[in-house]
């Protein structure tokens, strides 16, 4: 509970610019930056949390800081851990193994070499989950969309739940 709370920090400074994670450098609401991504990647990567599959309340909250921010200036780094943080926590909520976070999550590990490449054992219900997180934001991450489309495996979704997945129409 300790990470979801200090991910509700993050996602504060972003949305005001001000806070215990925006202290001492200029930093703009609504903006994240390669320090809020970093706070991210740090509270989700924390030794104490490695051999743990990240939870469906860390990941709601990697929800909410990437809808707050419209802005980034982060090259792509948030982006990168929400969407491995969601394969992870989709992954691991199936009952599928998942390596620990501090590999998972690495910028330097490619979330195929991980990640399933197979519907098989997928549960829908997390699926469903993740897709209704992603329905109707302003803001998609297209590479999350990609990966639940593919790698986790819109094939055990009926045909007819893919236009909500993408928030398309048939």
């Amino acid at each position: 509970m300790a990470v979801v709370q200090a991910l509700a920090m993050v996602r504060d400074g972003v949305i005001t610019g001000e806070g215990p994670t925006a202290r001492g450098r200029v930093h703009f609401s609504r903006m994240l930056d390669s320090t809020d991504a970093s706070w991210c990647a740090r509270l989700l990567t924390a030794a104490a949390m490695d051999n743990q599959p990240v939870s469906r309340e860390e990941a709601e909250a990697l929800f909410e800081i990437n809808d707050v921010a419209a802005e980034r200036s982060d090259d792509g780094r948030f982006d990168d851990l929400f969407a491995k943080a969601i394969v992870h926590h989709a992954t691991s909520a199936s009952g599928l193994p998942v390596p620990p976070r501090s590999i998972a999550l690495s910028p330097g590990t490619p979330i195929e070499s991980w990640a399933p490449t197979k519907a098989v054992g997928v549960n829908i219900e997390v699926l469903e989950w993740v897709a209704s997180q992603m329905r109707g934001k302003r803001r998609s991450n297209r590479r999350l969309m990609a990966l639940v489309a593919s790698l986790i495996g819109a094939a055990t979704l009926p045909l007819t739940h893919l236009p909500n997945v993408f928030d398309i129409g048939m």
